[in-house]
């Protein structure tokens, strides 16, 4: 199994279809609250296999990014290993062109 690789805008048109699509912000805790796409979940690259745990529908389009694009395409090719049959990598923040559609979250340090 493998991952695609798609654009921003890409991205933000299957955001606003409407449908089940689960946004992942792979970075840290730390990195999630300072800025990110309103709607993801933090699951930080490094925990990727708990994934199975949150994300229990294989089916499901999975959107992963992270900041400059390294970590997603790590974390998408995981996903692919673990079965996920509609990972769809789109980069980094820092590459992401729609400001009024990052927020910040204050962080609790867990």
């Amino acid at each position: 199994m493998t991952y695609k690789q798609i654009s921003p805008q890409e991205a933000r048109n299957y955001m606003e279809t409407g449908d089940a699509v689960a946004i992942l912000d792979v970075r840290t805790q730390e990195e999630y609250a300072a800025g990110h796409i309103r709607g993801s979940r933090c699951l930080p690259n490094e925990e990727i296999s708990k994934a199975v745990r949150e994300l229990p529908d294989k089916t499901q389009p999975i959107l992963v990014y992270c900041r400059s694009g390294i970590r997603s395409k790590e974390a998408a090719q995981k996903l692919a290993n673990l079965g996920y049959e509609h990972v769809l990598e789109f980069g980094g923040i820092i590459h992401w062109p729609y400001a009024e559609l990052v927020e910040q979250t204050p962080y609790s340090g867990h």
